[in-house]
């Protein structure tokens, strides 16, 4: 509508009072403050499919995580809050086509683009900020050697680091150590039964990022680089962040903690 009106030089009166509506914040008057909206989809996993995927409570072999689309709703009134839900696979007798979407969102990026997932195993090692100080500074030694010995041949667009290229990968994965971007490392204990959790789950922003695309899959090399897309989901996690969440490693039942970062 825009483009037409800009080739006539002025919209006109309806156009005018159409982009009025349309810049106001809007509400649904079917829906009030206290009925219930429904969750968005996020993740869907079988662990037959997925390689590390730990068991559920009861022995359930789905793992569905979903969320509401307006950070209001979540506990802290400012941060969105995950459902998890376990499932067993065969008591889902007729998975839904399309699944209910709320009428009205919070912000753009709360709605996941649907996706196919292509599970790839790799080795992982701790976030930098987690490991002994002994240990970091010996890998701090190495970085700075190593960024020395760019700046000299003149590939710096090519330097390797601990952090982005060979500890933890980007993007949507299950297991391994949780990323801490945004935050210092802290424990992430049970709150039913106080054992340290593991990483059950990372919801990510970006698949990847960075200068030379170190985590970028294989299959995106030999597309042109315009047309990569490193957010394939379209969700935004925060400020374009991370979800981690964690589950108990004693028993499944306990509630899982989550962490934006």
């Amino acid at each position: 509508m825009r483009s037409a009106a800009w080739a006539r030089d002025r919209p006109t009166d309806e156009e005018r009072v159409l982009l009025k509506e349309l810049g106001r914040r809007h509400r649904d008057p079917d829906v009030a403050d206290t009925d219930p909206i429904p969750l968005i989809g996020l993740v869907q996993l079988y662990r037959r499919d997925v390689p590390g995927l730990p068991p559920g409570p009861d022995g359930c072999d789905l793992l569905q995580v979903l969320w509401c689309p307006f950070e209001a709703h979540g506990p802290s009134h400012y941060g969105l809050a995950p459902h998890v839900r376990w499932r067993h696979s065969d008591q889902v007798a007729v998975p839904l086509d399309a699944p209910p979407q709320p009428a009205l969102v919070g912000f753009e990026g709360a709605v996941a683009e649907p996706c196919v997932l292509h599970p790839e195993q790799v080795v992982t090692y701790p976030y930098a900020g987690s490991l002994p100080t002994r240990l970091w500074r010996r890998i701090d030694a190495w970085e700075d050697a190593e960024e020395r010995k760019a700046e000299k041949s003149g590939l710096d667009d090519e330097l390797v680091t601990y952090h982005h290229d060979l500890s933890i990968p980007q993007g949507c994965r299950v297991g391994g150590f949780p990323s801490w971007p945004t935050a210092d490392p802290h424990p992430m204990n049970c709150e039913a039964c106080a054992a340290p959790m593991v990483l059950l789950l990372t919801v990510d922003s970006h698949e990847w990022d960075g200068a030379n695309g170190s985590w970028m899959p294989t299959e995106e090399w030999h597309v042109a680089e315009h047309l990569r897309d490193s957010r394939p989901t379209k969700l935004t996690i925060g400020r374009d962040g991370l979800l981690n969440i964690f589950a108990c490693p004693a028993e499944p039942g306990h509630p899982h903690r989550w962490s934006l970062q």
